[in-house]
């Protein structure tokens, strides 16, 4: 159980937070006023009060809503909370949906520590039922009553659809396929075939987002620009060529160039990261060959799953 230290708002973005005790918070919005309110994932930011007081001790002197976050709670370490937990405070019902955040331009708190607790120790969540959460209030990690949605997301990598000289017709299509079946498509992304970029990507999907699946598609050929593999196997904790290998034998029944695809499938944290051809009609050919077995794979890397004999 924990207990609600503060409540932060700000008109605008860019800018520290002000306490202001109380909050109303909407439902797929944030809290009422508040510059980071909006229909995205990241409505409503929380901070453990005790890595604020650590902080506080080497000298930093910040007060509640400093690193811009909404909500600071004694009681929790939220870092070490999964995404997908749910925080019940009154009738406020939060899911969190992301742990950490990338820090593109240094704050003034860096700037005198040297330091910021909030791109590591920040946790985002978004607003599932409304109510008021007060200065004082308990805050309790609900149990989830149904089982959560498989969260994906899908990256296209092409240099002539991210010029927009070409459509890209796969992304969508495998967006497209993945709902159909259950899933929650939480990013649709196109970016050139950069790996520095990709790899940003995939480390912040699997890591921040802790995603199930990421597939991606383009860039497994031959071509000097085509570096998705390596991107791919470079970012893994293990390996899982099992997938990969599944989808060349399946394909080479249909061309003989299926032998050409470098498509790797690897682990990454608790995210299975798949890599599909370019093309919208093998993605969805490759799809075929996979996607009703990787659920088992998904409730496994979740520690959902316990038991894989086979009776």
């Amino acid at each position: 159980m924990g207990k609600v230290i503060a409540v932060c708002t700000s008109d605008r973005k860019g800018i520290q937070k002000t306490d202001v005790q109380s909050g109303t918070f909407e439902a797929d919005w944030g809290i009422q006023g508040d510059s980071h309110a909006g229909k995205w994932h990241r409505q409503i930011s929380l901070l453990s009060a005790d890595k604020i007081a650590a902080f506080n001790e080497k000298g930093a002197g910040v007060v509640p809503g400093a690193f811009g976050e909404n909500l600071v709670v004694e009681g929790f370490d939220f870092r070490a909370l999964p995404v997908g937990t749910l925080l019940r405070c009154n009738d406020v019902l939060l899911e969190m949906t992301q742990i950490g955040k990338d820090c593109h331009s240094h704050c003034e708190i860096y700037k005198k520590m040297g330091d910021c607790i909030m791109p590591r120790e920040g946790v985002f969540a978004r607003v599932l039922e409304p109510g008021t959460i007060s200065v004082g209030d308990e805050m309790l990690i609900e149990e989830r009553k149904t089982p959560r949605p498989w969260q994906a997301a899908v990256i296209t990598l092409s240099d002539k659809g991210f010029k927009g000289e070409r459509e890209d017709k796969s992304g969508p299509a495998i967006v497209q396929r993945l709902t159909e079946a259950g899933y929650e498509v939480v990013e649709q992304i196109l970016i050139p075939d950069e790996a520095a970029l990709l790899k940003r990507h995939l480390t912040r999907l699997a890591d921040q987002r802790q995603l199930d699946l990421i597939l991606t598609t383009g860039g497994t050929g031959f071509s000097p620009r085509d570096i998705t593999p390596e991107v791919t196997i470079a970012v893994a904790d293990r390996l899982a060529p099992g997938i990969a290998e599944a989808m060349r034998a399946e394909s080479l029944k249909i061309t003989p160039h299926a032998m050409l695809s470098r498509a790797a499938s690897v682990i990454r944290g608790k995210t299975l990261i798949v890599n599909l051809p370019g093309s919208p009609k093998a993605c969805m050919e490759n799809m075929d060959v996979f996607l009703n077995t990787i659920p088992h794979a998904m409730g496994l890397l979740r520690d959902e799953i316990h038991d894989c004999a086979r009776t």
